[in-house]
């Protein structure tokens, strides 16, 4: 991976998309940008360790995918698979194939996120995942972590990641098979349920979702409904990372800040 660096803006962007965008590779119109195109705007620091945010700060600078870095493992043995995330149309574009993940250079520690999203088309899985560490630490894929469920009809679900994280009413909320204990390695009962699987908005609507992350606890909030809140967490720092799982999934707004 690259040396961590930050992305300084001078206020949050706002973004604009129109009301639904075609895929990559369309011939009609779309501006479709690379990761690694350059952003001639984009001013870059050195990060030093881990940031605990003091401002509301834009993840993406509606051109690029600077400050983020992908990891899909396709590409070990074919460099020239497309790309999995992309920028377009001032948006942020996980295309769902290949899978990976994109992951952001900088660690962090007590912040809000707040993510606005849409699937543009079908229904599907995603994910944005917290406190990210170890790369490809689950099926050579999934990077230690907690995953807050962006899957379509279950958003707000939490999976454990080689990292874990305790709820109030472990056995409704965490089912597990007999002989199965709670964790984040491959034979663990890794899901655990959300509060309600109502709180999506239609298909090809815009939802938002709010994460804190406050020391070891994680609270997730989708459309202004507390969907999930966990404590007792394994990990209470890392990096912030998007999935590639298959289904189209567009970002508008994708901003940390600090916790209120």
């Amino acid at each position: 991976m690259h040396a961590p660096f930050v992305v300084l803006a001078a206020a949050s962007l706002t973004l604009s998309c129109a009301s639904r965008t075609r895929p990559a590779g369309s011939s009609h119109g779309d501006t479709v940008i690379s990761p690694t195109a350059p952003s001639p705007a984009a001013v870059v620091a050195p990060a030093a360790g881990v940031l605990t945010p003091d401002r509301v700060t834009s993840l993406f600078n509606g051109t690029d995918l600077t400050g983020w870095t992908p990891d899909v493992p396709a590409r070990d043995t074919d460099p020239a698979v497309p790309d999995s995330f992309v920028a377009r149309n001032g948006m942020l574009v996980s295309l769902g194939k290949p899978p990976g993940h994109l992951i952001t250079n900088t660690v962090f520690r007590d912040y809000r996120l707040e993510v606005e999203y849409r699937f543009p088309g079908k229904g599907g899985n995603c994910g944005v995942l917290v406190h990210a560490s170890t790369p490809r630490a689950l099926s050579k894929m999934f990077p230690k972590s907690i995953e807050v469920q962006m899957n379509h009809e279950h958003a707000g679900d939490f999976w454990c990641i080689q990292e874990n994280i305790e709820v109030p009413d472990m056995e409704t909320r965490r089912p597990r098979k007999e002989g199965q204990k709670w964790g984040g390695g491959p034979g663990d009962a890794r899901r655990i349920l959300n509060f309600t699987d109502g709180s999506e908005k239609p298909l090809g609507e815009w939802n938002t979702m709010v994460i804190e992350a406050r020391g070891r606890g994680v609270k997730v909030w989708v459309n202004g409904a507390v969907v999930n809140e966990g404590h007792n967490s394994s990990a209470d720092q890392g990096k912030i990372a998007l999935q590639a799982e298959g289904t189209e999934v567009e970002f508008r707004k994708v901003e940390v800040g600090p916790l209120p």
